[in-house]
C-alpha cells in the first residue's frame, strides 16, 4: 500500500478496531473518529492511535490531512451528512469501506469465513483458536473480544485467515473464501435488505463467491441456493445426523457439556467445551468442520487429540454467554443476543442448563427498525422466560420511529414483564426475587453488567 497513514471513521466499532490494530502492528500511523469513548477506543489510544469523539474536521490531525499519504476507511454506520467524511470526499482522498479493506488483506490467504445472522462471532473465534492450538498457525479478524487472545485481532504464522463475514450492508460480498460456514440466514437488517428474500439472495451470492475447489459448511435446515459446482458441500448440526454433528451429549457441572463430534472420516470422542451452554456445542461442530476442511485442503493432519484439547481450553468471547455469577442460589449471565432466534437459542440453553429454576430475562432492543420488523418474534422468544425486564431501544445509527418503543414487545409477551432504565436496572434486580438472570442486547446494556453483578452477588 502506498499510504503510510490510515484514518478510521468509526474506529471504535468491533470490526473497525481490529483493522486499526492490524495497521498499528504493521507500523502505520493510525487516527480516527468515533461517536463515544469505549473500552475499545481506550485500548487503541494506549496502543498509539489518536482518537477523538466530535465530528469536526478541525480535529483531524495535521499529518492525516494529506491525501497522498493517508488512506481513509469508514464503516457503513457513518451517516451521510458526517462532516469529516465530507471533508475527505471533497478533498479527493482514497476512501474505502471496512469490508473493502478486509478483502484486500485477505488476498493470498486461505480464507475461512463464517457468515450468518447469528452464531458467527463465537464460531469464528473458535475457528481461530482451533487454528492456533490444533494447527499451530493462523490469523483472524474477529467480531468480538476473544478471551483466549484478549483481542479481536489475531496475528499468526501461515496462510490461514479466519474472518467473521458480516451481512450488514452486504459487506461479506467483498470476500472470496476458500472455506465458508453459514450458520443461519434469518430475517435481519431489513432496513438494508427490505425483504427476507433479499437477505437470502445475498447469502446465496456469498456462497457463489467461494473459490473453486473450496468448501461450504452450512447448517442443516438452512435452505439457500447452492449452484457453484466446483465446491464441496457439507452439512452440520447440533445432533441431527449429517456430515458433522455431535452425539452422546451429556450435561456436566456448571452448565458444561461432554460430547463426541462426528466427522466424515472419524469421531473426535470425549470433547468438553471450555465454555458452558448447549448453544455452543453447535458452534464448536461448525468450527471443527472448518478446521477439518482446511486440513483436507492443505493435505495436513486433522489431529483428534489436539482438537479435543483446544476445545477444552477455549475461554469464549466477551458478551457471548459470559457468566458473572454462577452459584446454586444465584446465576447472572450476559449475552450479545439481539435477534429473536439468538434470544430463543440462548434462553433455551439456559433453561436446559438450570432446569427447574426461574429465569429473569433483561432485554435492550437494538435499532428502531429491527424492533418494528420483529417485535412479535422478540415477544415469542422472550415469553420462554419466567419474567422479562425491557430497557428502552438502543438507537445506534437510527432516528426514532413514531410509535416504536420497547413497550410494543411487552404488550405481546405471554409472561410477567416490566420496564426499566439502564441506570435503575441494578437496583430493580436487587429488589426482585431473582434466581437465574440474563441480560441481552447489542447496544450499551453491557455498561450495567458490573453493577448488576455486584447487586446479585449479595444474594449468592
Amino acid at each position: 500500500m502506498r499510504f503510510d497513514k490510515v484514518y478510521f471513521l468509526g474506529v471504535g466499532g468491533i470490526g473497525m478496531s481490529a483493522l486499526a490494530r492490524y495497521f498499528l502492528h504493521e507500523g502505520y500511523a493510525v487516527a480516527g473518529y468515533d461517536r463515544t469513548p469505549s473500552a475499545l477506543t481506550a485500548e487503541l489510544e494506549r496502543e498509539g492511535a489518536a482518537v477523538h469523539y466530535d465530528d469536526d474536521p478541525a480535529l483531524i490531525p495535521e499529518a492525516f490531512r494529506c491525501k497522498e499519504s493517508t488512506m481513509v476507511v469508514y464503516t457503513p454506520a457513518i451517516p451521510a451528512d458526517h462532516r469529516e467524511w465530507a471533508f475527505f470526499r471533497e478533498g479527493g482522498f482514497t476512501i474505502e469501506k471496512r469490508s473493502q479493506m478486509l478483502g484486500h488483506l485477505a488476498e493470498g490467504k486461505l480464507v475461512m469465513a463464517v457468515a450468518g445472522t447469528h452464531g458467527k462471532t463465537t464460531t469464528t473465534t473458535l475457528t481461530a483458536w482451533l487454528n492456533h492450538c490444533a494447527a499451530g498457525e493462523g490469523s483472524a479478524f474477529l467480531g468480538g473480544i476473544s478471551r483466549n487472545f484478549s483481542s479481536n485481532l489475531v496475528l499468526g504464522e501461515g496462510r490461514r485467515l479466519a474472518v467473521e463475514a458480516d451481512e450488514y450492508d452486504r459487506s461479506f460480498l467483498r470476500l472470496y473464501p476458500d472455506i465458508a460456514v453459514v450458520t443461519a440466514a434469518d430475517a435481519d437488517h431489513l432496513d438494508i435488505y427490505g425483504t427476507v428474500e433479499s437477505v437470502r439472495e445475498a447469502f446465496s451470492q456469498f456462497i457463489r463467491q467461494i473459490r473453486s475447489g473450496g468448501s461450504l459448511i452450512i447448517k442443516q435446515g438452512v435452505d439457500l441456493a447452492v449452484d457453484n459446482a466446483g465446491i464441496a458441500l457439507y452439512r452440520y448440526s447440533l445432533d441431527r445426523e449429517c456430515d458433522f454433528y455431535a452425539r452422546n451429549i451429556a450435561l456436566a457441572e456448571g452448565g458444561h457439556y461432554t460430547y463426541d463430534i462426528v466427522t466424515p472420516d472419524g469421531v473426535v470422542e470425549g470433547c468438553r467445551l471450555g465454555v458452558p451452554g448447549r448453544i455452543n456445542i453447535e458452534n464448536s461442530v461448525a468450527a471443527v468442520a472448518s478446521l477439518w476442511c482446511a486440513a483436507k485442503a492443505e493435505g495436513k493432519t486433522f489431529d483428534h487429540d489436539a482438537v479435543r484439547e483446544a476445545l477444552t481450553s477455549f475461554e469464549g468471547v466477551k458478551r457471548r454467554f459470559e457468566f458473572y455469577v454462577n452459584t446454586p442460589r444465584q446465576v447472572y449471565m450476559d449475552d450479545y443476543a439481539h435477534h429473536p432466534e439468538e434470544l430463543h437459542a440462548a434462553i433455551t440453553s439456559l433453561k436446559a442448563m438450570f432446569p427447574g429454576r426461574r429465569l429473569t430475562a433483561v432485554f435492550q432492543p437494538h435499532l428502531y427498525t429491527r424492533t418494528r420488523d420483529l417485535y412479535r418474534d422478540f415477544a415469542a422468544a422472550l415469553s420462554e422466560a419466567d419474567r422479562v425486564v425491557l430497557l428502552p431501544i438502543y438507537p445506534a445509527r437510527e432516528e426514532p420511529i413514531e410509535g416504536i418503543r420497547s413497550q410494543i414487545i411487552g404488550e405481546c409477551l405471554a409472561t410477567e414483564w416490566t420496564m426499566s432504565t439502564r441506570e435503575e436496572l441494578a437496583d430493580l434486580l436487587g429488589e426482585l426475587d431473582t434466581d437465574v438472570v440474563a441480560t441481552f442486547g447489542a447496544g450499551n446494556i453491557d455498561a450495567c453488567c458490573a453493577a448488576v453483578a455486584d447487586r446479585l452477588k449479595l444474594k449468592a
